[in-house]
């Protein structure tokens, strides 16, 4: 993605980045570029990514429903760097379960990392962000159409984008932000492979770098027009 994806001189926090989607958008962001702050609640995971990026990578903890560890990892990053150009709230959790026995545990759990963890972020990163800079949220297909069996989860997701679309007029033209909302992407949370995609228009699951990719141009210059959008990485599952 080298030319007009370029994230040169930028430096990016990317949340739930010790697997999956987030290890790989901080991966890319690497190559394009940018230091990235990788953050997660896995530590051992999460410094694996971090020191393969060598002097791009750094490690913090994060646990996103918590206020104050955002404010501890941002004046950290804020020391260390001086700005803060792209937040990526990749961070979310997924519990399957229906209606009728989704508690309220179960619940404010998925609300809390789901959706206030990116809330918190942005409203935590944003007041330090340079002109220019990007926000990106990593929502899901779940919050563009019902999903039986996830309430919480499509509650969460459907909130997200809500927030992002709000975010974006309030920040404007400061800061941009976008979502993302995946389909059926293999990573550790979900196992694509048990699932029967045939029905998709592009019959198979996604790959993280196929996101990242997507995540990537949404935090450099390249989309320095789009603001308040989502953009649907989904196969055509959606279409």
């Amino acid at each position: 993605m080298a030319g007009l994806v370029s994230l040169a001189g930028k430096v990016a926090l990317v949340t739930g980045a010790a697997r999956g989607q987030g290890a790989a958008q901080a991966r890319l962001f690497a190559e394009l570029g940018a230091q990235v702050i990788v953050t997660d609640t896995r530590e051992t995971e999460g410094a694996d990514v971090a020191s393969a990026l060598g002097e791009q990578g750094s490690f913090d903890r994060l646990n996103v429903a918590d206020a104050a560890d955002w404010e501890r990892v941002v004046a950290r990053a804020l020391d260390t760097h001086g700005r803060l150009d792209v937040l990526v709230n990749n961070a979310g959790i997924y519990h399957k379960a229906p209606l009728a026995e989704t508690s309220q545990e179960l619940l404010r759990e998925l609300l809390d990392v789901n959706l206030l963890g990116p809330i918190l972020g942005m409203r935590t990163v944003a007041p330090w962000m340079p002109d220019g800079s990007a926000i990106v949220n990593v929502a899901s297909i779940s919050g563009l159409r019902g999903h039986a069996g996830a309430i919480g989860y499509a509650s969460a997701k459907w909130g997200l984008r809500g927030a992002s679309r709000s975010a974006a007029r309030e920040l404007a033209p400061r800061v941009r932000v976008n979502c993302v909302c995946p389909g059926a992407v293999d990573t550790p949370m979900i196992d694509a492979a048990t699932l029967d995609l045939s029905h998709l228009p592009l019959p198979r699951a996604g790959t993280v770098g196929e996101v990242a990719a997507v995540v990537a141009f949404l935090a450099c210059d390249a989309s320095a027009y789009c603001t308040g959008a989502e953009f649907v990485v989904d196969g055509g599952a959606t279409a």
